[in-house]
């Protein structure tokens, strides 16, 4: 089964592919991953990617669909994979199916815009370790100190509210409307994450249950 995931940032999606691993034994690709591991072996692609990324731009699309029709003929993709990252606009996911990239299930992840901006907005880091913490649900035992070392716990710059509205934003504009291009060639499910996480792994699984086109609750 050849799986893309997509959501909001924040919205969990890195949370529920493992879930998705273990249950058909497929190996996540990430577009972050994919373009360090082509870069690592010194292919054509990747040496054309970082030398792009050395000098500030952006990888085109061309490079990314071209590293990603490789990384899925490589023997843990036999039966299948699961996209994260990528497509992320229309043009990616024409791209896709312009080289035979077929995908059979889409997921969405879904959360309310305001509980994404609270969930990153109270994320805290180690300046140290990087050591993750969260204002609510994981809290240092001494405000604002990392445990294991002591560091000051900070915010990223990513994780700001303005700047979280504006992935926010783009992520609606551009991402969102793939939803729309695969519903007539793959199966779509839905899987509410404003809810427990202990109930991650039911959700995953309810999405991908027979006739599963609605909205989990």
């Amino acid at each position: 089964m050849n799986i893309v995931i997509t959501g909001a940032p924040g919205s969990g999606k890195g949370s529920r592919t493992p879930i998705i691993e273990k249950m058909f034994n497929i190996p996540t690709i990430s577009t972050g991953n994919m373009l360090r591991a082509e870069v690592e072996k010194g292919t054509e692609l990747g040496l054309a990617a970082k030398g792009i990324m050395d000098s500030g731009g952006l990888v085109s699309d061309e490079i990314i669909i071209g590293m990603l029709a490789t990384r899925i003929k490589e023997s843990d993709c036999r039966t299948g994979f699961i996209l994260d990252g990528v497509p992320r606009t229309i043009v990616q996911a024409e791209m896709m199916k312009a080289a035979g990239i077929k995908i059979d299930k889409l997921i969405v992840v879904e959360v309310p815009n305001e509980v994404i901006v609270a969930r990153l907005s109270g994320r805290r880091v180690c300046s140290a370790c990087s050591e993750p913490y969260h204002v609510e649900d994981k809290k240092p035992i001494q405000e604002g100190i990392c445990d294991k070392d002591g560091g000051e716990l900070v915010t990223r710059k990513d994780d700001k509210p303005e700047v979280i509205k504006s992935r926010l934003e783009t992520y609606h504009s551009e991402t969102k409307p793939i939803i729309d291009f695969y519903k007539d060639e793959a199966s779509v499910s839905y899987i509410d994450a404003n809810r427990p996480f202990g109930e991650a792994e039911k959700a995953v699984r309810e999405a991908f249950a027979p006739k599963s086109k609605e909205m989990i609750k």
